[in-house]
């Protein structure tokens, strides 16, 4: 499956990234995450159903310091475009 969640409020300036890499990676996931200049985050993940819903559930919190106010999830068939997951932006 395909997740890609678009995360707002306060998650910039916060390690969302570098705490998404780490979930992500816990989960067995591929993908990547990236800040957008209109101060959202962007997360694209493949993987099992399963770990893309722990990686969700992880996401609608964040880490320490975040504060997460809206979430637009998308779900999707997996495109295999992904090797490992990474921050790219």
């Amino acid at each position: 499956m395909r997740l890609e969640v678009f995360l707002k409020g306060r998650v910039q300036g916060v390690g969302f990234r570098w705490h998404t890499l780490h979930q992500a990676q816990q989960c067995g996931v591929t993908g990547s995450v990236r800040n957008l200049s209109d101060g959202s985050v962007h997360i694209v993940a493949e993987g099992d159903r399963e770990a893309l819903e722990r990686l969700l559930h992880w996401a609608t919190t964040g880490p320490p310091h975040a504060s997460v106010q809206t979430t637009d999830v998308q779900w999707s068939e997996a495109q295999g475009e992904f090797a490992d997951f990474l921050i790219t932006g």
